[in-house]
């Protein structure tokens, strides 16, 4: 992560998983277990490229329930750092994985840096999710403020999915 420009986090998240920190990170790392709960509720992901380490790349295309929206999307791994940390820049993109605009908001930011740490106590995982524009310009990020409560209600949503997720794997 060194030598990047970004601002300081707009948004942070911590939540408990019933859940050890190795099969967090997992389903955090491998496609498989992925796709399973990443995304808006009722979305499917299909993912294209998984490769969960330093300069890999994910890339994937998530579906509406109705098959009406399409959305593909990146992630650019910084640090990956097992079972402890994931840093990435995630984008929106086309299906080859080149950035583009979020189709939702012309001044939505290019790209967001976010930073996941992961740590265990008694058989649980205490997850932090710390995220904010990355090189954004002052429009992105008042862009990124404004839509702050719903993009943290989403991620609660879809925390939500992952602990029912991680339930299933015991």
């Amino acid at each position: 992560m060194n030598n990047i420009p970004y601002q300081p986090f707009k948004m942070a998240i911590t939540r408990v998983f019933d859940a050890p920190r190795e099969l967090v990170f997992k389903v955090w790392t491998e496609s498989d277990h992925f796709a399973k709960w990443w995304g808006p509720k009722g979305f499917s992901l299909e993912v294209t490229k998984m490769e969960a380490r330093p300069g890999g790349m994910f890339l994937g295309c998530q579906t509406s329930p109705d098959g009406s929206h399409v959305m593909w999307g990146k992630f650019a791994y910084q640090e990956v750092i097992a079972p402890e940390k994931v840093v990435f820049i995630q984008s929106f993109s086309d299906e080859k994985g080149n950035t583009i605009r979020a189709s939702f908001n012309a001044d939505w930011p290019l790209e967001i840096m976010n930073i996941i740490t992961l740590e265990e106590n008694e058989g649980k995982t205490t997850l932090t999710l710390k995220g904010g524009p990355l090189n954004a310009s002052a429009e992105e990020q008042a862009s990124y403020e404004g839509m702050a409560p719903m993009l943290q209600q989403g991620l609660e949503g879809m925390f939500d999915q992952l602990a029912d997720y991680l339930a299933s794997q015991k």
